[in-house]
C-alpha cells in the first residue's frame, strides 16, 4: 500500500518525517517504510531529512506485510468490504485470533484463507476483538496504516452490544478499571490499578428473573461487559467465568459505527435483531 500527497502552502519547508507525522502516520510505520518500503519526492527516492516545497508530490510506500496465520477454509459472514477494511459478522463459539488452543480454528484462519483466495496481500488486523463465545460485528483493517488510524483512539469506533443478564439492572453507567487476575489465565476483575473502562447500559426488555440489555462502550477492555455487569450483581446468564450458574451466554455486537480511515465518510452497520 502507498499514499501520495501534494504539498500545500501549509506544509512547505518541513522535513519529510515531520510531514508524514502531520498526516497521521506513526513514527514506527514511517521508520519501517524508510527501511523496508520507499520514500519518494517527485518520484525519486529521498531521505527523511529532505524538506518539502510547494506542489511537491510526496509518496510513502509501506513495507510488505507477511503473516504466519494458517489459512483454513470455513464460512463466515461479510457485511461490508472495500480495498481498505472489512466488517465481519462473527459467529458465536469461534475464537477471533488463533492461539495455541485454536491454532487452526479461528476467524483469523478463515480470513487468511479468504485473503489468499482473493489475492489480498498482507496481514490481518482486527480493530475490535470479540471473545470466543461472543457473536456479531467486528472491524478488520487490511493494512497496518488503517489499523493504526483506529488504534490511536478506539473511541472512533462506536460499538453497541445486546446481552441477557441476571435480574433487572435498569439503566446506568459503570466506570470501573479492569485488570487481569493473576490467579487465572483469562479472567479479569475490577481493580483500582487496572485499565480505565466505561460501559453504558440500559434495559430493553425484562423477563422473569432476567433482562435483555443494550451496552455502549467507551473503551475496549477484554471481557469489559462481562466484568462490569457482574460487578453490579447482574452477570450474563450462562457466563461460567463471572456467574455461578453454568451454561452458554448471549452477547452480540449488534452495531458498529466509525469514520472511514481513507474516505473519512461515517460508516454505520446494524444487525437485525
Amino acid at each position: 500500500m502507498k499514499l501520495v500527497y501534494q504539498v500545500d502552502a501549509d506544509h512547505t519547508n518541513m522535513r519529510l518525517d515531520d510531514f508524514f507525522y502531520k498526516q497521521g502516520i506513526s513514527k514506527k510505520l514511517v521508520k519501517d517504510s524508510r527501511n523496508h518500503g520507499a520514500i519518494l519526492k517527485n518520484g525519486q527516492p529521498v531521505f527523511l531529512c529532505e524538506k518539502t516545497a510547494l506542489d511537491d508530490e510526496i509518496t510513502i510506500v509501506f513495507p510488505k506485510e507477511e503473516s504466519q496465520v494458517i489459512p483454513v477454509k470455513m464460512d463466515f459472514g461479510i457485511v461490508y468490504e472495500d480495498d481498505y477494511l472489512m466488517v465481519i459478522d462473527k459467529p458465536a463459539h469461534l475464537a477471533t485470533i488463533p492461539n495455541r488452543m485454536y491454532l487452526t480454528n479461528s476467524l483469523g484462519n478463515a480470513l487468511m484463507y479468504y485473503y489468499q483466495e482473493h489475492g489480498i496481500e498482507g496481514a490481518i488486523h482486527f480493530v475490535n476483538r470479540l471473545d470466543k463465545e461472543t457473536q456479531g460485528l467486528l472491524l478488520v483493517a487490511k493494512s497496518r496504516y488503517v489499523h493504526d488510524f483506529y488504534s490511536r483512539d478506539i473511541k472512533k469506533v462506536k460499538r453497541v452490544y445486546h446481552a441477557i443478564v441476571e435480574g433487572h439492572p435498569g439503566e446506568g453507567t459503570i466506570d470501573a478499571p479492569i485488570a487481569h487476575r493473576l490467579d487465572h489465565p483469562t479472567k479479569r476483575m475490577i481493580d483500582p490499578q487496572g485499565a480505565h473502562a466505561i460501559t453504558h447500559y440500559k434495559t430493553l426488555k425484562e423477563y422473569a428473573g432476567t433482562s435483555l440489555i443494550e451496552c455502549r462502550l467507551e473503551t475496549g477492555r477484554t471481557h469489559q461487559i462481562r466484568v462490569h455487569l457482574a460487578s453490579i450483581g447482574h452477570p450474563l446468564v450462562g457466563d461460567e467465568l463471572y456467574n455461578d450458574k453454568p451454561g452458554n451466554f448471549y452477547l452480540d455486537s449488534v452495531e458498529i459505527a466509525f469514520e472511514h480511515a481513507m474516505t473519512h465518510q461515517m460508516m454505520v452497520f446494524k444487525k437485525r435483531v
